[in-house]
């Protein structure tokens, strides 16, 4: 009996544990065609905030009053968005939205808090690959360029690479920093954060 009984449980577990492989490999498989998703549509996205910059720069938008640092706003796919991030040394280029929620990060890196024209502006992402997941490759050093949809253009060079935890918010918004980029790391327990200063341009 001790012999059908220790089959049984060693069965048990044995379908347990194929059952956790699976739900595994489904959870896998739908974050990669979600991820596939979200850099389809910020690609599309991407081209319309494009489009708009050069016509507004075109136009002359992008000599703004410098006492007005209220970021311009266009609705594009019926999305408000405030430009384009392009970081060279990843290969990234993204339009970025206006606002977040958990919606609109499954489409694009959105505003978090601040404005470029203030000098305290701070972008997050989800950790797609299509997005912010090779955040943490960058170094000190690296350039990162920020577009605003009147074509304002500025230029940041990265200061600092740390990981902060989900409850220290202050520190992420504190505005010591011109252009704070953060994501989620693959855990979700922490975040990447990358420091930038704004640099003449490069």
């Amino acid at each position: 009996r001790e012999t059908v009984m220790r089959n049984k449980i060693g069965i048990i577990f044995m379908m347990m544990g194929a059952v956790l492989v699976l739900a595994a490999l489904s959870l896998f498989f739908w974050n990669v065609q979600e991820d596939k998703q979200a850099g389809a549509f910020a690609e599309e996205l991407l081209t319309q905030v494009i489009e708009h910059i050069e016509i507004s720069a075109a136009d002359g938008a992008a000599c703004p009053d410098p006492y007005d640092f209220v970021m311009p706003e266009a609705e594009i796919e019926g999305y408000a968005c405030i430009g384009c991030l392009s970081i060279p040394a990843i290969n990234l280029e993204l339009p970025v939205l206006s606002e977040w929620n958990d919606d609109r990060l499954k489409i694009a890196p959105c505003r978090y808090s601040g404005s470029s024209r203030m000098n305290n502006l701070v972008i997050a992402a989800h950790n797609y690959a299509n997005h912010f997941g090779h955040l943490s490759r960058l170094s000190p050093g690296d350039v990162v360029y920020f577009v605003d949809m009147d074509g304002l253009s500025f230029s940041y060079e990265v200061t600092v690479v740390e990981v902060l935890g989900p409850e220290e918010v202050k520190e992420m918004t504190d505005g010591t920093y011109d252009l704070t980029l953060f994501t989620c790391t693959y855990s979700g327990q922490n975040r990447v954060t990358v420091r930038c200063e704004w640099t003449e341009d490069k």
